[in-house]
């Protein structure tokens, strides 16, 4: 009873939200200590408590390729199926960064590709560090950038199957997404302002040495 799927929850991509992690993965999940014991009850609200716990991400490692409690999440997530606004929610998180990767990577196996783009997109200027498990069992320093790239670009990501996703040029040209803007035009053009100001004064200086 424990593993199966909430009942109200929807199909997605035509199955079983569960589903979307392989069979292997999922049954190794289900025989894990923290699944059993962290991940019982656990419902949208207080799913929040145990993520922000979270101090490394990853998805299986050792010899017996043990899931981490990461990855048992992940599957938590697509068990219960929380509602869009919470997941958003954990993207936006800007206090706890396995919150709002946890939220990132949910979304990116569930979510409609314009939704994928819209909010992962922006984590690009998120820089912080972050701990990945290895499948060697050890860690490795990567960051939030680092793994929403991942996201985006890669087929696999925590040893689960990413969803094909549209290319992005692909749904700017069907009007289903705007054209990219990058944080850094607001500076450019912030500075640009700045220029178109000062030029005035530098003129008016100009002329009275000239004078």
């Amino acid at each position: 009873m424990a593993n199966r799927t909430d009942p109200l929850a929807k199909n997605i991509r035509g199955t079983n939200p569960q589903n979307l992690v392989e069979k292997i993965l999922r049954t190794k999940i289900y025989q894990n200590t923290y699944w059993k014991e962290q991940c019982f009850g656990l419902t949208a609200e207080t799913l929040v408590d145990k993520a922000m716990e979270l101090d490394h991400l990853g998805g299986t490692f050792g010899g017996t390729r043990k899931p981490t409690p990461f990855m048992c999440l992940v599957m938590k997530m697509l068990q219960i199926q929380p509602e869009k606004d919470i997941v958003v929610e954990f993207i936006k998180n800007e206090d706890y960064k396995y919150v709002r990767i946890l939220g990132a990577f949910y979304l990116r196996i569930t979510g409609t590709d314009t939704d994928v783009y819209q909010y992962l997109e922006p984590l690009y200027n998120d820089y912080r560090k972050l701990r990945q498990k290895l499948a060697d069992g050890r860690y490795s320093l990567t960051h939030v950038d680092e793994v929403i790239d991942e996201l985006l670009t890669k087929d696999y990501s925590c040893d689960i199957a990413l969803p094909r996703i549209k290319k992005r040029w692909t749904l700017e040209s069907i009007g289903t997404l705007e054209l990219r803007r990058s944080a850094l035009e607001d500076d450019f053009e912030e500075e640009e302002d700045k220029e178109e100001e000062d030029q005035p004064m530098e003129d008016v200086e100009n002329g009275t040495h000239e004078k």
